[in-house]
């Protein structure tokens, strides 16, 4: 029995998928060539040398195993395999998440088994590698024959591509292949930090003065509102298509009846299923920030920031982050005023699952109530990132009377009603549904917003900062919808060449930009040409 656990053990570390999608029969009914050769390599070595050897092959295959399960987790969550040069800083962040949705004690049981999971998964196979090179040196003349036979028919099934199902080859090398792929992703991402110096090197808008920047926004308070997970898949993903549009079309027909117009299209995030500040320094900076390397390359530099254009044209910038929970120097770098997070936004009520998340609705009074609403003020600019459609996507708030929002205790009961996370997350399909509803809240607490304190100088930019997580929706790439919401014409004139389309529903054929070309479109649009002073 505990021979052929072994066995399993180390097939598994050699040609396992790295997907569960690849997780079928076939996928393990193939003939591994790592082996093959490493069999005939231990063979041929006297008993100690071999030994060695043999407890090399299996801490390799243990560190091969855990970058395995590492990428099952992140092309679950992320659409993407692990990195293992730049993807150590999210494990904090998930322990976040996982104390938010099941708690501290829960949290501590998935640290020890992550514990567990890193020494004992390189000790196990090790042992189990030891266990069958002794048995194959026990029966060293089957062993051969075997290795022999095996290795004439993997030769026959490359030589003419046998394949036990699409994309199955009966001739495996996976173990090598992996392994390659995660030497040159090492090499790519300890590159990565020259080449992004040269993405970063010219700046066109660093020297142009403060007093032409925006000139055509003069006036008017500008909202950037990031809808945590709001991507193309809730849109177009039959599961929420339906229902979300809905949402849509309705705001589409209550803002036009407030006077206001929006043109909308897409934006492809550089991340999925999470890393939100990576989508916010991107559409920020005008820079590809896709990893946490060239984001702490980022703020380190003196580059301009959307935030700081602003501040330089005379508005007063402000950063709404309910989600934060402690200090934050790199708002100096974004060139922030003022930043309201969860320890200053004045938020008395119970939180909502996620960190210290709070109703989109109050974080959005709260914001009036501060800036806004105070007199003698300038123009404000803000980024306000919305939490309430988060993961766990539960309890989801509702909407109340603005006038009755107060400091956020009207919302306690609701952190109660209905299923709690851990009850939701035993179930894809109650996530999905969760999802699309926290989803749905989001939108109508920002159209409520304009209808509400909207006014001729208020300029909404209302947009996802990535897709869900896979398992939430696999359609739609990486694409975030985008809507640029205004009652003066005027703005939205002045996008008039963008080609995007009206309303704020964008749909198949609305235009699609990469996220970093967004600053420069948008200081081009409402201000000077590049360079130009």
């Amino acid at each position: 029995m505990a021979t052929a656990l072994a066995g399993l053990l180390v097939l598994f570390a050699l040609i396992g998928p790295n997907q569960t999608v690849g997780f079928t029969p076939a996928a393990f009914l193939r003939i591994p060539l790592e082996a093959l050769l490493a069999v005939a390599v231990l063979l041929a070595l006297p008993r100690l040398a071999g030994r060695i050897v043999a407890v090399l092959i299996g801490v390799l295959l243990g560190v091969q195993t855990l970058l395995k399960f590492f990428d099952l987790g992140f092309f679950t969550t992320f659409a993407r395999p692990f990195n293992p040069v730049f993807d150590w800083i999210l494990f904090d962040d998930a322990l976040n998440l996982v104390k938010g949705s099941v708690g501290e004690g829960g949290a501590l049981v998935v640290l020890a088994l992550i514990g567990v999971l890193l020494i004992g998964v390189p000790v196990l196979m090790t042992l189990s590698v030891l266990r069958l090179t002794r048995l194959a040196v026990q029966h060293d003349t089957i062993t051969r024959r075997s290795v022999a036979g095996l290795t004439a028919v993997w030769v026959i099934c490359a030589a003419f591509g046998v394949r036990i199902a699409p994309g199955l080859p009966v001739a495996a090398d996976s173990a090598a292949t992996n392994a390659y792929a995660s030497a040159q992703q090492i090499r790519t991402g300890l590159h990565d930090r020259k080449a992004f110096a040269n993405e970063s090197a010219y700046d066109p808008y660093h020297e142009t003065p403060g007093d032409v920047l925006l000139t055509a926004l003069r006036g008017k308070d500008v909202i950037f509102a990031f809808v945590e997970s709001y991507g193309r898949g809730a849109l177009v993903d039959p599961d929420y298509a339906t229902q979300i549009n809905a949402v849509l079309d309705a705001g589409n027909q209550r803002l036009a009846a407030s006077g206001f117009s929006a043109e909308s299209a897409f934006l492809t995030s550089p991340t999925v299923g999470g890393g939100s500040w990576l989508t916010h320094a991107t559409m920020l900076s005008g820079l590809w920030i896709d990893n946490e390397q060239r984001y702490r390359d980022l703020v380190d530099s003196r580059r301009l920031t959307l935030t700081r254009s602003f501040r330089a044209a005379g508005w007063r910038t402000v950063g709404v982050m309910p989600g934060l929970t402690r200090d934050w120097p790199e708002g100096d770098f974004y060139g922030y005023d003022q930043i309201y997070d969860s320890r200053n936004l004045g938020y008395l009520g119970r939180p909502f699952s996620w960190v210290s998340s709070v109703p989109d609705q109050y974080a959005l009074s709260a914001f009036q109530r501060t800036e806004r609403d105070q007199a003698d003020r300038a123009p404000v600019m803000a980024e306000i990132d919305l939490t309430s459609s988060h993961e766990p996507w539960v309890p989801i708030p509702r909407m109340v009377d603005w006038n009755a929002v107060g400091d956020g205790t009207i919302f306690d009961p609701m952190t109660t009603e209905g299923a709690t996370p851990q009850e939701v997350w035993r179930d894809t399909k109650r996530i999905r549904n969760e999802y699309r509803r926290s989803i749905e809240y989001s939108i109508e607490t920002l159209i409520s917003y304009v209808e509400t304190y909207g006014d001729a100088n208020t300029v909404l930019v209302m947009l996802g900062d990535h897709q869900p997580a896979p398992f939430v929706t696999y359609v739609g790439g990486r694409d975030v919808p985008i809507s640029i919401i205004a009652k003066d014409r005027a703005v939205l004139d002045r996008i008039s060449g963008w080609d995007w389309q009206s309303g704020i529903k964008p749909n198949a054929k609305a235009p699609v930009w990469r996220m970093d070309a967004f600053r420069d479109r948008f200081l081009t649009a409402y201000g000077p040409r590049p360079g130009q002073a």
